[in-house]
């Protein structure tokens, strides 16, 4: 017990009278910026290295959502919510000369709607709602879970799936129910606990997806819309 009292005296020492020691602390703070970064390469790799087959097989089937006419749709809670923006914007609005908008769905941006059907009849619908309201059979959706246990997503995968949506999940941890769900034809599951790298690496594999649709489309792209931005 006295050597863990001398431990936390020696982090955080203002809390026991003294003052810190800004050397020490700088040296402390680089060391964990150091680790962390190292962390995130690490995950990184270990990620793709294990799911490379996995990132293609996801793209593909998006660009069949595309060449067949269809449309993507986005969803996740929180973070994740960010991640399914992030993700519909990419494809409507294309930083790379030359690559055509591709019609995608942010199904967490209307508040309305999200807390109406929350409300009225649970959480667990905000998502189901919008896939039966908009979704079609031949359109996609594509989930953001750092669990892989959210119970809105996975309400709305049994229902995609039941309308002929492609289904497609990113998730984390050991994947969690989305790993296990028979609605998902695609689930790609970053293996680790740290909500962080798990965010930080389904952002870099949907940037790499965006960018092998767009390969995969590159023969169909005079049917696909306008030219991109100049």
């Amino acid at each position: 017990m006295a050597e863990e009292r001398d431990e936390l005296r020696e982090l955080y020492p203002f809390l026991h009278g003294g003052h810190k020691d800004p050397t020490k602390e700088t040296a402390a703070l680089l060391e964990s910026v150091r680790q962390k970064a190292g962390h995130s390469v690490d995950v990184k790799r270990a990620f793709f290295e294990q799911n490379a087959q996995g990132v293609v097989d996801a793209a593909a089937a998006i660009a069949e959502v595309y060449r067949q006419g269809g449309r993507m749709f986005a969803i996740g809670n929180g973070g994740s919510s960010c991640e399914a923006a992030h993700f519909a914007v990419e494809f409507l609005h294309p930083i790379t000369a030359g690559r055509p908008a591709l019609a995608a769905i942010n199904l967490t941006a209307d508040v309305a709607m999200l807390t109406a059907v929350g409300n009225d009849v649970s959480f667990e619908h905000i998502f189901v709602r919008q896939v039966i309201a908009h979704g079609t059979k031949g359109d996609g959706l594509i989930g953001f879970s750092t669990s892989g246990n959210s119970g809105d997503l996975l309400a709305a995968y049994a229902r995609a799936k039941v309308m002929g949506l492609t289904t497609i999940g990113l998730a984390g941890g050991d994947g969690g129910r989305m790993a296990a769900s028979p609605d998902l034809d695609h689930c790609l599951v970053v293996r680790t606990d740290s909500i962080h790298r798990v965010q930080e690496v389904h952002v870099a594999t949907y940037h790499i997806i965006w960018d092998l649709v767009h390969t995969l489309l590159a023969d169909d792209r005079g049917n696909l819309g306008g030219e991109g931005r100049p």
